[in-house]
Order: structure tokens, then C-alpha cells, then sequence
């Protein structure tokens, strides 16, 4: 169960004096939903019935004692957590009900508003536990279908039309052997892409070879593509295969291909249209099986009407074209990618997996995101770093998506503006300005009233009182 909202926890309140039991229900039946038992058997009727979280039991109860009743409770498939009360509390008897599984000890008389936030800590730690278990057991399945995935569209995030056709095409062209141009920003998602295609392409799934054509200097490009012999330039101690080779029977991905130069424009060409290539140093011809996935940011037709790329190559590489939308065209993924990022990072860096509050929801979907999907990821990895909070906010997202932007040119406030910015006689009202604090606390916490009362430094039980009283 997910305890962000507690008052769907179920719990068990065991002690043979009426007033107390029924005092206890009354106190805690507005956070939770509560049953009472009087004795061990009836605490046990209830329990193999009923879906307990949390069991609040006496220790001593006529010839009853609590700890057979914990005993018993901890052999249940699903055990529920139990704290022990007592009006005979010692330290030995204490560490005995830890001992046996008891996850608290408190002593009569009660405190009710201490008793309802040690429950609500005891089930907010049961909740974060078994949420990092899961995160765990889903990142190891995660691991497990690395590179074996049957379709090789989960990476691919997105509900939208765009992203809707992106899927459809990718489907019915990776089982081809085109030569596919995939055309979009930085970081819009390109070689998420060139991923896809080629795990459903039905080559093998370690044949795929990525090259980031613009991160290597023209001679270092045409040796890293297509080997070298020994002795064809200084440094060149042996013989070494490029990455064509290195594909053979797979996929090569090329990105960033509209910055090659046009010597290597020309071998690549070659390979494009007679299936073979030539290592650097060597006049021999080697022959290749492999498929070509380029992308690129720029234009290349205006490239080409630049004289910047052969015409020839560009006809070569645009087969079939796919256009990757910026995520600025397509608002309504970016939620579904935030949550994806929201769990890849929580279990990266082994912290519980927390949600977006509506504000921070709210700015991300609003933001344009000139960065595309791998800035989204970047604000992500840094929400979930900071957040120290049950959930993330506005104030844990990086800077530049809450920065108040000023009027143009720093123009000064009209005297009405200003007038309206003052305080007026209503905001000194306490009550209203209470009420005010408790909505923009609910607010806040996404209308979980008990991360309200934390908020505003109260109980969930005294937070109640004052919404009924409103």
C-alpha cells in the first residue's frame, strides 16, 4: 500500500478496557480507518480477515499478553506492523517487544497526538521500504532485458501524435533494410530512435555501432570509420578495423552527419552504394553487411544548396526520413517522461521514488525546454537529488524554471500597482490568514493532509479539527 494518503491505512486498536479502545477509535478514526478487538482471539478473527497495516495493542490485557498476540500477527503472509502499549513500561520489557518484532513501544497514559504521528511514521517508513524494494526489483528486471527487448519502444516516451506516428513508422521500417535520416534538435531523443530500428531490425542485438561524427576531427573520422593498415600514417604501430567492420551483420549509427567533410562524404558514398570499404593505407576493398542509421541537426538540404554536402550522399542517406519533434510540440509528454526520469533516478541514486507536486507539474509543462527531452533529464536527476521532501517541488527543480521574470526594460509600477501590492486591513485577520495557510498547505501537498499538518507543523488530528471548525 502507498501510504501518501494514510487515512486508506487500515488499523487494529487491541485492549481489553473499553474506554480506552473506544477512546482511541474516536481520536483516530478521521486519519484511519480503525477496527477494535478486545482479547487475542478476536484480534486475530479481525486480522485474517481484514487487510490490517498496523496493529496498536496493550501488552497485558486480563490473561491475554500482547506479545503472543505479536507472535501470532507476524506469521501472516502479509504481517502488520505493530506497536505495543503499556501502563508498565520498563526498558527490558521495551527492547523484548523490539526483540520479537514490535516496531514501537509507548507507555500509558497516552498522548493521542503523539500516538497518531507514530503511526503515521511507522507507515510512512513500511511504505518507503517496500517502495525502494520495488525500484530495486524493477531495475533489476530492467537489467535483465537490457538489449533483449521484443520491440525496443519503451525507451521512446510518449503519448502524443507526433510521438503516436514516430512508433508506427519506426514498426513497420525497422524489419527493412533502408537507410534511414532521422532530423531533430539536440536532445530531442534521435538516438532513442536509431535504437528502436535496430531492435527490431532482427540483427543482432551487440551489432549496434554508434559514432558521433562531430566529436572527431575530419582524419581521425575516416580512420575511426573505416580502419587503418599498419604504417598508413605516423602513429599507425598496427592494423586496426573500423567501425564498419566492427558493425558487420549489424547497424551503424552515425550521428551528427552533416558535419563530415567531403573526403569522407566520398567514402562513405561508397560504402553506401557498393557495400564495401576501404581501410585507410589500403587499396583493397572489404565488403560489409550493414545497416545505415544517420541523424543530424541541422538542414541538410539547405547543406547541400550551401555546397556544404554532396547531393548524391544526401539522396543516398534519405531513404526514409524521420523528423523527431522538439518536446515543445509536444507538452503532453512531458509529464509521462518526467515520471519515467522520476524512477530511473531514484534508483540510481537509491532514494525513494517521490512525485511532482501540481506546481512543479505545472512549470515543466509550461516551460519550452530549448534543451529537449535531455534537459527535462537533467532537471529530473537534479528534483530528485534535492528533494528532501516526500515529494518534489517547485523549489528542488533547478533555478532557471522558477526565475520571476521581470517587466521589460524594468519598468517601474504604476502607483495603482503599487497600492495593490500593500498589505490590506484583511490580511492582519488571523483567522483568514490561517485559513489561507492551511489551503496553500493543502495546496502544496497535493491535498495529502498529512503532509499538510507536517507542513504546518501540526497534527493531522488538530488539522481536522480546524477544517471541520472552517
Amino acid at each position: 500500500m502507498d501510504y501518501n494518503e494514510q487515512s486508506d491505512a487500515v488499523v487494529l486498536i487491541v485492549d481489553d478496557e473499553k474506554s480506552t479502545r473506544d477512546g482511541l477509535r474516536l481520536a483516530l478514526e478521521d486519519s484511519f480507518d480503525c477496527y477494535v478487538a478486545s482479547d487475542i482471539r478476536e484480534a486475530m478473527n479481525i486480522l485474517k480477515s481484514e487487510n490490517v497495516d498496523l496493529i496498536l495493542t496493550d501488552l497485558r490485557m486480563g490473561g491475554d499478553n500482547g506479545m503472543d498476540l505479536l507472535d501470532q500477527a507476524l506469521t501472516l503472509p502479509h504481517p502488520p506492523i505493530a506497536i505495543m502499549m503499556t501502563a508498565y513500561g520498563s526498558v527490558d520489557t521495551a527492547v523484548e517487544a523490539m526483540r520479537r518484532g514490535a516496531w514501537h513501544f509507548v507507555t500509558k497514559p497516552l498522548n493521542i497526538d503523539e500516538v497518531e504521528m507514530l503511526i503515521q511514521r511507522a507507515l510512512r517508513g513500511r511504505s518507503q521500504d517496500s517502495k525502494i524494494t520495488q525500484l530495486k526489483q524493477e531495475n533489476q528486471q530492467l537489467r535483465k532485458q537490457n538489449g533483449k527487448s521484443p520491440h525496443g519502444l519503451e525507451r521512446l516516451i510518449g503519448k502524443s501524435p507526433a510521438m503516436e506516428s514516430i512508433h508506427q513508422m519506426i514498426t513497420q521500417i525497422a524489419p527493412t533494410k533502408a537507410t534511414i535520416l532521422i532530423e531533430g534538435e539536440s536532445g530531442s531523443g534521435k538516438e532513442l530512435v536509431a535504437g528502436a530500428i535496430h531492435a527490431l531490425s532482427g540483427r543482432p542485438a551487440d551489432k549496434l555501432v554508434t559514432v558521433n561524427c562531430a566529436a572527431l576531427s575530419p582524419q581521425l573520422l575516416e580512420s575511426e570509420l573505416f580502419g587503418h593498415e599498419k604504417g598508413a600514417f605516423t602513429g599507425a604501430t598496427q592494423k586496426r578495423l573500423g567501425r564498419f567492420e566492427q558493425a558487420n551483420g549489424g547497424t551503424i549509427f552515425l550521428d551528427e552527419i552533416g558535419e563530415i567533410d567531403q573526403a569522407t562524404q566520398v567514402k562513405l558514398l561508397r560504402a553506401l552504394s557498393e557495400k564495401t570499404i576501404e581501410r585507410v593505407g589500403s587499396n583493397t576493398p572489404v565488403k560489409v553487411d550493414v545497416r545505415i542509421i544517420t541523424a543530424t541537426n541541422k538542414n541538410l538540404r539547405k547543406l547541400v544548396a550551401d555546397g556544404e554536402f554532396r547531393e548524391d550522399l544526401f539522396f543516398r542517406l534519405n531513404v526514409v526520413k524521420i523528423e523527431m519533434p522538439p518536446l515543445r510540440d509536444r507538452a503532453e509528454d512531458t509529464i509521462l517522461l518526467a515520471n519515467s526520469f522520476l524512477k530511473e533516478f531514484a534508483i540510481e541514486n537509491d532514494r525513494n521514488e517521490k512525485p511532482l507536486s501540481d506546481e512543479a507539474a505545472n512549470l515543466l509543462q509550461n516551460y519550452r525546454w530549448p534543451g529537449n527531452v535531455r534537459e527535462l533529464r537533467t532537471a529530473i536527476e537534479h528534483g530528485v537529488v534535492m528533494s528532501n521532501d516526500p515529494f518534489i517541488s517547485p523549489k528542488h527543480l533547478p533555478r532557471f524554471l522558477t526565475r520571476v521574470k521581470t517587466l521589460p526594460n524594468d519598468t517601474p509600477l504604476s502607483a495603482k500597482e503599487t497600492k495593490n501590492n500593500l498589505a490590506q486591513p484583511e490580511d492582519f485577520n488571523l483567522s483568514a490568514q490561517e485559513k489561507r495557510t492551511i489551503q496553500q498547505a493543502l495546496e502544496h501537498s497535493n491535498g495529502n493532509r498529512t503532509l499538510a499538518a507536517e507542513l504546518l507543523g501540526i497534527s493531522r488530528r488538530t488539522l481536522q479539527r480546524k477544517l471541520k471548525t472552517d
